[in-house]
């Protein structure tokens, strides 16, 4: 039965204060960021060496970070130099995307564990669950703090190692520190959305598989990934999402340095770093960064068929992936008869 007007009204109205806080909290910082991100930082004007405000810069700074340009003594655009923070922007790009694929990829397996581990039936599961969700509930201040004096060089990992590894300033060892830290505290967020999924499945559809034959292999490809499968793809949405926003644990681990300096400065740290020397060209970057993250969500809910929104829609290639098994699935059906009447 459809709800009548008044109830929509009334759910509008219960809404409202929700949608107002989201428009104060959420919208007028992006719109904000928007509109300074088209102003020129203010700065000595070339021409004079007097100081200017800024004013109207167009496109100027997006085209300082994509194409690394920078104005020249004379006023004219030239290549950025090196000592300058746009660039360092592809090199952040990558080392974002790089830290978002190893971490997501790692939590995925760990987390697929622990999940099916929290879902069996087992005297102090309880408990377990518990202690797994430990790590998660740890602030990631703190968890950045802990892994500085774990990696630091007289920290317990070379002393166990027997090793001199400089964790905070070589380039892939900081790299992978960061990695195994952020694995480590948010596996456990993983492991319980997945978990979420795991316990829809019906365990009449196990029993029958075991009566089939089915080793424990068989039934976790057959059955729990393509049924877990909508559960999978939101975690890896959210956790992705979270990994290229990624700015506290590398900036308090080692501020974002290693190696030459920039090798664990991911895009946010790189915004925070620009709002020091100038907050209209870090506005751009920043849009650029929240550009980068939309779009990777747009690819997971259109392409990936990710239903965030637990309407139970999915892509148009996901719905021509399940006709087809359909029409698959009625073809043997109709076959099968005729098979029977070859046998006998």
């Amino acid at each position: 039965m459809r709800p009548s007007h008044t109830q929509n009204r009334a759910a509008y109205l219960l809404l409202l204060p929700t949608l107002l806080l989201l428009a104060v909290v959420i919208g007028y910082p992006i719109i904000a960021a928007l509109i300074h991100s088209f102003q020129a930082d203010p700065g000595l004007d070339p021409a004079t060496g007097l100081f200017v405000n800024g004013g109207f810069a167009g496109f100027d700074n997006y085209l300082h970070w994509l194409l690394q340009r920078c104005a020249g003594p004379d006023g004219t655009y030239i290549s950025c130099p090196d000592g300058n923070l746009a660039s360092n922007f592809y090199a952040s790009v990558g080392i974002t995307f790089f830290f978002a694929v190893a971490t997501v990829s790692l939590e995925l397996v760990f987390g697929m564990w622990m999940a099916i581990i929290m879902n069996r039936n087992f005297r102090g599961r309880g408990l377990v669950r518990a202690a797994i969700l430990v790590p998660w509930a740890i602030p990631t201040a703190v968890s950045a703090k802990l892994a500085y004096f774990i990696f630091a060089p007289t920290g317990i990992v070379n002393a166990i190692t027997g090793t001199e590894t400089l964790w905070t300033t070589a380039q892939w060892a900081s790299r992978a520190a960061i990695i195994i830290t952020d694995t480590w505290k948010t596996t456990p967020f993983m492991a319980l959305l997945i978990l979420a999924g795991l316990q829809l499945i019906p365990e009449e559809v196990y029993e029958a598989a075991k009566m089939d034959g089915t080793t424990t292999v068989q039934r976790f490809m057959s059955i729990t990934l393509p049924l877990a499968r909508p559960a999978l793809i939101v975690a890896i949405l959210f956790r992705t999402l979270d990994a290229l926003r990624m700015y506290d644990l590398p900036a308090i681990f080692n501020g974002g340095g290693g190696g030459s300096g920039h090798a664990t400065t991911t895009l946010s740290i790189l915004v925070v770093n620009q709002v020091k020397q100038g907050y209209n060209s870090a506005s751009a970057l920043s849009t650029i960064t929240f550009l980068i993250i939309f779009l990777v969500a747009i690819v997971f809910i259109r392409f990936l068929g990710a239903d965030i929104t637990g309407t139970g829609r999915v892509s148009r290639r996901q719905a021509r992936r399940d006709r087809r098994e359909q029409e698959e699935l009625a073809r043997l059906e109709a076959s099968e008869p005729q098979l029977q009447e070859v046998g006998a």
